[in-house]
């Protein structure tokens, strides 16, 4: 059967603890949260950082360190570890994490962006924690900064330790900065991207968007490998799509909450198993940490530093 990768975003930076009951914020929840996507047929972990007393976004490199090391005490998963950080953390600080860990994969955000959140408070009216609103609301005048020159560096760091980048893909536009990046010798190939949809300021959630961005990264790059994850009630609809496609697919609480329509998801395992059940009723099995390896060209674990 063919075998895609499924990837679980166990946390993120978007939700807040007020959205969910089951959003994990502690360094042994995150860790317990992506053992379980792993026994349900995930085959990375995608890991942010938070405060484990109040849940705010955090580059704390003790928590990556101490999540990254407790997965792999307990399975052989891919770790990957984002560069994004928060919307609010200036480029170094978000950089930092790579020549402290030297993952295997890590997530390279292909440009700059307004990454709009305030229209989730519509939605909710009461939170947990100050920071919850003044976060959201703060979205609305706000950019995330991903500029060539931050670019550059990124990738130059990737290289020197040999990280493979998770290119975000948030528009169309973000394909022609990677292949300036690839005409300039600061990305080579393999190529491997994770088309981001449903973002307020990125591209529509759509099947015509999804066929499009493949597309038009085929046309820049020729051969790639490439994954799809979309925002909230999206998730499985273009996750499925991609598997259709010729993708692979990331779900979890980072980017859904959900379970299906009203039912919120109690774990990432959950989401996990669904992507799995859709996968195999279409012959697709979700491949194993060490063939997700194969597929992208990783290091391997013993290369980490963690």
């Amino acid at each position: 059967m063919e075998k895609r990768i499924i990837t679980a975003a166990i946390t993120g930076a978007i939700h807040t603890p007020a959205m969910s009951p089951y959003l994990p914020i502690t360094a042994d929840h995150v860790v317990d949260e992506a053992v379980r996507a792993h026994e349900a047929g995930a085959a990375v972990a995608h890991i942010h950082a938070r405060n484990p007393e109040t849940g705010q976004p955090s580059s704390s490199i003790d928590f990556f360190k101490e999540v990254a090391s407790k997965i792999r005490s307990r399975c052989n998963m891919v770790v990957c570890i984002t560069t994004g950080g928060s919307l609010t953390m200036p480029i170094q600080e978000r950089l930092r994490v790579i020549p402290m860990l030297q993952p295997e994969l890590a997530s390279l955000n292909c440009g700059s962006m307004n990454f709009a959140l305030h229209p989730i408070l519509e939605k909710y009216k009461e939170f947990k924690f100050e920071w919850e609103k003044n976060y959201l609301s703060g979205t609305e005048d706000l950019i995330f900064p991903n500029t060539f020159k931050s670019l550059r560096e990124f990738a130059k760091a990737f290289e020197e330790y040999r990280v493979q980048p998770e290119l975000e893909i948030y528009d169309v536009g973000m394909i022609n900065n990677a292949a300036f990046m690839f005409q300039r010798g600061q990305l080579k190939k393999p190529v491997y991207m994770q088309f981001v949809m449903g973002i307020l300021g990125g591209i529509r959630a759509m099947a015509d968007n999804l066929l499009f961005l493949r597309n038009s990264a085929k046309a820049a790059f020729g051969d790639i490998t490439w994954s799809v994850c979309a925002a909230g009630r999206f998730q499985f609809e273009m996750c499925s799509l991609s598997l259709l496609l010729g993708g692979h697919a990331r779900v979890g609480l980072e980017d859904n909450l959900y379970l299906e329509k009203g039912v919120h998801a109690k774990s990432n395992a959950e989401q996990v198993a669904k992507i799995v059940s859709i996968a195999r009723e279409i012959g697709i099995e979700p491949a194993s940490p060490d063939e997700a390896r194969e597929i992208l060209h990783l290091k391997g674990l013993d290369r980490v530093a963690y």
